[in-house]
């Protein structure tokens, strides 16, 4: 069997068979990924097809330290950007009147809802901040600065895998004082 980086430089030299095995190696992956945030099997096919197109058209730059990482982050911000767009569309509805179509926009969140998420926020923050420094540190980075492992892994002079290793372990923590604090 062939390495993700094998596979890539076949696809890169056109090799379509390559570029399916490739597919077919992720697609579970990044459906699962997707699915989370949108919760429609269609949609979620629709996101995975602009996954592997992004993936295709960035493989030249890829580093392959990661691969399933990093087409996992595609996944993750393809799926973001998708609800973004449809909360956004979802504010300006067409509104059938007097057999004319007009547009409707949406009001502005309410002084309560703002209020919600601004509080969510902050336990966010909060939870982060408790978390052991050098979780929290990562977590910080990663999440909240959007820095890669291997930038991370530069900065805090250490190895991809150990910003890795503590990422997950941030997560658990972080994921266990949430619920605690929930609850």
């Amino acid at each position: 069997m062939l390495s993700d980086e094998q596979l890539a430089k076949r696809c890169l030299a056109g090799d379509q068979e390559a570029l399916e095995e490739l597919l077919e190696r992720y697609k579970g992956y990044v459906f699962a990924i997707i699915f989370n945030f949108v919760s429609d099997s269609a949609e979620a096919e629709d996101i995975a097809q602009e996954v592997f197109l992004q993936v295709y058209r960035s493989l030249p730059r890829c580093r392959f330290d990661n691969f399933k990482s990093w087409i996992g982050r595609i996944a993750v911000n393809k799926a973001i950007d998708h609800r973004r767009k449809a909360e956004h569309l979802s504010r300006i509805v067409p509104e059938e009147k007097a057999g004319e179509s007009v547009l409707r926009t949406e009001q502005a969140p309410s002084p309560e809802e703002l209020y919600l998420a601004k509080e969510d926020w902050q336990r966010v923050q909060h939870v982060a901040g408790e978390l052991p420094e050098i979780y929290g540190r990562t977590l910080a980075k990663y999440y909240f600065e959007g820095k890669s492992c291997r930038e991370i892994a530069v900065e805090e002079g250490i190895s991809v895998k150990t910003v890795e290793s503590r990422l997950s372990r941030a997560r658990a923590l972080f994921k266990k004082r949430w619920g605690r604090e929930k609850g």
